[in-house]
């Protein structure tokens, strides 16, 4: 999942509505994103998550996960992104990426990269064991600096998301949201207030559910 900030005296923040055709939160608010594809694993590009980002993402992870997984979990919620909304979110390269995959070929298509080295690791969620559609999700945030595209021509492009807008936190906080949206919300806020250096070394509330217990613990 990636939450996009557009920086000003009130920051805005990217939102969409999910249809309520979906079985899993429907007609819900929420952040752009989606399922991890093998292709973000396997993709190369010429930048890399910080070392305080990469730390933080293994803490609670199985040994088995790789860090090209925790890496192409970034790259999923850029390319996800990019589906849903249509924004490119990247910085310009001259670096040519060559991919067979439909949707990573039209982003590079606009001659940018991921923004890695710019994406926090913000907050991590796992869907409680009694529902049927489970998930594990990790929040980025990135400012709006690393939109190449004009942020104002969001557009529902892949039909996952409708009614797109840019909200301030308490214009979010008015719609229909989830619990853990409005979780990550009150984190982004906090987030905000922290010098930007040192946003990246902040911890990330990582929230599951044990034994019928709601549990919070930082990464």
């Amino acid at each position: 999942t990636l939450i996009i900030v557009q920086q000003a005296k009130d920051p805005r923040i990217l939102l969409g509505k999910r249809s309520i055709r979906h079985k899993f939160m429907p007609g819900k608010f929420v952040f752009p994103g989606g399922r991890l594809d093998y292709v973000d694993q396997r993709i190369k590009v010429p930048s890399e998550l910080s070392e305080t980002v990469l730390t933080r993402l293994r803490r609670e992870t199985r040994s088995s996960v790789s860090d090209a997984k925790l890496r192409g979990l970034a790259l999923a919620a850029i390319r996800e992104t990019f589906e849903e909304t249509g924004l490119v979110v990247g910085r310009s390269s001259p670096y040519a990426v060559r991919t067979r995959n439909h949707s990573w070929s039209q982003y590079f298509s606009h001659g940018v990269v991921p923004p890695l080295e710019d994406m926090d690791f913000i907050a991590r969620a796992i869907t409680p064991p009694y529902r049927t559609r489970r998930f594990d999700t990790r929040f980025f945030m990135v400012r709006d600096s690393t939109i190449h595209s004009d942020p104002s021509q969001v557009s529902s492009a892949s039909g996952e998301l409708l009614d797109l807008h840019w909200l301030t936190l308490d214009e979010a906080r008015q719609t229909d949201l989830p619990a853990i949206t409005r979780m990550v919300i009150d984190v982004v806020e906090e987030r905000l207030k922290i010098p930007k250096l040192k946003q990246q070394a902040a911890p990330a509330p990582f929230v599951r559910n044990a034994q019928s217990r709601w549990l919070t613990s930082n990464l």
